[in-house]
């Protein structure tokens, strides 16, 4: 189908853009890659009056480390991501995730801001993003406010996003050096939505873990953040038997629908089977 009328436009400045929201309100949409926005006006499931491209704004794009938070600009796309250096060095894991997104020609285009700001929960960014504990700078005529990750979706497309604000960059503590780390997503086809997924980020000391953080995507209503698993999980050698409660500790949180994915319990049950694989890839990593 063809999208209904709009008027474009195109603003070369954050403050630029937020002005056109406030003013506009509820009929305006900000625009990055485009791959979700797009094909919702096409079905007529969206229809803003103003549609804001944002891929003018320059200070929407980079990635940069300040005193050890790596801060990645709204607009940089996932085929940025997967060649940056810094990254690779400091956050793998965003790498290794961005090449699980989609296919190559829409991660030329999709951009991280996108990925994380509609509130999809079947995007691969948002868990990512609480596993990283990472926040969300959002920008408004009020000026800059910044919200955790794990605090910023509610429901299903529903976010801390203000309708007059912009998501404009993205704040990640690095993790300690020689940290553990996997990604592990289960879906159907290439491009296809997770079926399941799990992210793991852990550090080991002295054979036992020290520190581990869990989330899960595409198994429920929002990402999910898995912090009783992660203290299951704390301070043990990840024997087969903790690692066992941990698992079943994220699988309680999920509530996946049952769709063409599969029914509701073998998408829990992927979930755990998901965050196994990813806790043994990433506890390899950390030790070495």
């Amino acid at each position: 189908m063809i999208p209904g009328e709009f008027t474009y436009h195109r603003p070369s400045s954050v403050a630029e853009a937020v002005a056109i929201l406030a003013a506009h309100g509820d009929d305006a949409r900000p625009l990055s890659g485009g791959h979700s926005l797009i094909p919702m006006m096409k079905l007529r499931m969206a229809a803003p009056e103003h549609l804001v491209d944002l891929s003018g704004v320059d200070e929407l794009k980079g990635i940069r480390e300040e005193s050890g938070t790596i801060v990645i600009g709204a607009m940089t796309t996932q085929h940025e991501l997967i060649g940056s250096d810094l990254l690779a060095q400091k956050l793998p894991i965003i790498r290794e995730t961005s090449l699980v997104i989609a296919d190559p020609q829409i991660r030329y285009m999709g951009t991280l801001g996108g990925n994380v700001a509609n509130g999809d929960p079947g995007n691969d960014m948002p868990a990512l993003m609480q596993c990283l504990n990472a926040s969300y700078v959002l920008s408004g005529p009020d000026g800059t406010r910044e919200v955790a990750a794990r605090d910023f979706y509610e429901a299903a497309y529903f976010t801390a996003l203000a309708p007059e604000e912009i998501l404009t960059a993205v704040k990640i503590p690095v993790p300690p050096a020689g940290h553990g780390y996997a990604y592990e997503k289960l879906k159907r086809k290439v491009g296809d939505y997770a079926t399941a997924a799990a992210a793991v980020i852990l550090t080991m000391d002295g054979g036992a873990v020290s520190s581990c953080s869990i989330a899960l995507t595409n198994v429920g209503d929002t990402p999910l953040f898995a912090d009783q698993a992660s203290d299951v999980l704390t301070g043990s050698p990840l024997d087969a038997d903790t690692v066992k409660r941990a698992v079943a500790a994220a699988e309680a949180i999920t509530s996946p629908a049952s769709d063409g994915r599969g029914p509701a319990e073998y998408r829990t049950k992927m979930a755990g089977v998901m965050l196994e694989r990813a806790l043994a890839r990433a506890a390899d990593r950390a030790n070495g």
